[in-house]
């Protein structure tokens, strides 16, 4: 059977490969002195509060589970709408607001609404892969450029400039970043949209983490840039990581007021809405007593950073730029897979996998500039279990 170039030019997903190799062995190990301890992938380990899960029982024994329209529940967009406002100081309209089967649904839609065959998005390396690959699905090409530890792994205006081009569209960036967990500065991020938005380009933000916010100076979104500029700038957000409700596969996509209705149509024939059940449920995700369990998690999610992040480095696991956001700790592996024996992050991972059990990912996903020097790590784990995975760390690195 013939396969499209464009399902050709999907690289494979790392991560995945590497988390089929760690549950493999996880069957083979789980009652031995040393289980697996998963530090691979990105998800919490809370689910969904209380209010939540019972808003999702009530609206199915209640039959609210048929079509809502294309661009979500009122209600729903509303209470986002609100939020915005309490949480970030930011004034955005419920109408710009489009509910989404998750993240990765708003992103195609934004890719497929303004991103026509040829067009170039420039994106910072490293960055998530599959947000790379949504450019290439809407037949545009991502243009990954090197971003440095002093850079914050982010996209500056002088690389925007230098590489912008007649072929460039826009710039997608995110903020927090997976996998560094490092956001961009705000005043940065409104030199480049300036720029952007100058050249008539669009600048699309991936904003899944915001809420994981740990830094005053760094927790704000870009919907509340003044003027025109917020109203210009399209993000991307979800229900999967501060609220926890990653398996509901819930987002959504902020876009200016004109963009709605041209999505709302795309939305009508590809999607034809998000999950019912879900969107209901995510209404009690805004209740006061909701809100307190998700702060007192991201306080949580604080306290996993503050202690795993100097045990990194302790170890020769070093994390040049502290992550101010998310859950991740984006290490050099370089001193540490030379202890190890081995070289690369791909040939570490797979050595701490069966040395000591621990699953990371290498870092050949994020990008091209230097994914053999880094490995990521996910705190979105226990305190008990990352405290194991320190031990086990020092037992073959200390």
């Amino acid at each position: 059977m013939k396969i499209s170039q464009r399902a050709e030019r999907i690289e494979p997903f790392y991560v995945m490969e590497v988390a089929k190799a760690a549950s493999a062995l996880a069957q083979q190990v789980a009652h031995t002195s040393q289980p697996m301890i998963f530090l691979n992938i990105g998800e919490p380990d809370f689910t969904a509060p209380p209010l939540v899960q019972r808003a999702a029982c009530r609206a199915i024994e209640q039959g609210d589970t048929q079509y809502t329209p294309a661009l979500g529940l009122s209600a729903l967009r509303q209470r986002i709408s609100d939020w915005y406002g309490s949480r970030f100081g930011a004034d955005v309209a419920p109408s710009r607001i489009i509910i989404t089967a998750g993240a990765s649904a708003a992103l195609q839609l934004a890719c497929l609404a303004l991103v026509e065959a040829g067009d170039e998005i420039l994106m910072p390396d490293p960055s998530y892969p599959c947000n790379r690959h949504f450019v290439s699905a809407a037949e545009g090409t991502a243009v990954l450029i090197p971003t440095t530890a002093q850079e914050r792994f982010q996209l500056t205006l002088e690389k925007v400039e230098a590489a912008w081009n007649d072929k460039t569209r826009g710039v997608l960036l995110a903020s927090p970043s997976n996998p560094t967990g490092t956001s961009i500065a705000p005043e940065e991020l409104q030199r480049i949209h300036e720029f952007v938005h100058s050249r008539g380009g669009i600048t699309l933000i991936d904003e899944i983490y915001l809420g994981l916010s740990y830094e005053e100076h760094f927790g704000h979104s870009a919907l509340a840039l003044p003027g025109e500029l917020g109203q210009s700038v399209i993000s991307i957000n979800s229900f999967s990581k501060y609220f926890n409700m990653t398996g509901w596969r819930l987002g959504w996509l902020v876009v200016p007021e004109t963009l709605t209705p041209v999505i709302e149509r795309i939305a009508q024939n590809l999607f034809i809405c998000a999950s019912t059940v879900a969107q209901h449920a995510a209404l009690a995700c805004f209740e006061p007593e909701s809100l307190r369990e998700y702060e007192s998690r991201r306080a949580e999610f604080k306290a996993r950073r503050d202690y795993f992040i100097p045990e990194l480095n302790r170890l020769g696991l070093r994390v040049p730029v502290m992550p101010d956001g998310a859950f991740y700790a984006y290490a050099d592996c370089t001193e540490a897979a030379a202890r190890l024996g081995v070289s690369g992050s791909w040939d570490f991972a797979f050595e701490l996998m069966k040395r000591v059990h621990l699953a990371v990912t290498p870092g050949r996903d994020f990008g091209h500039a230097a994914p053999e020097q880094f490995v990521r790590f996910s705190t979105a784990n226990s305190m008990t279990q990352l405290k194991e995975a320190v031990a086990r760390l020092e037992s073959v690195l200390g």
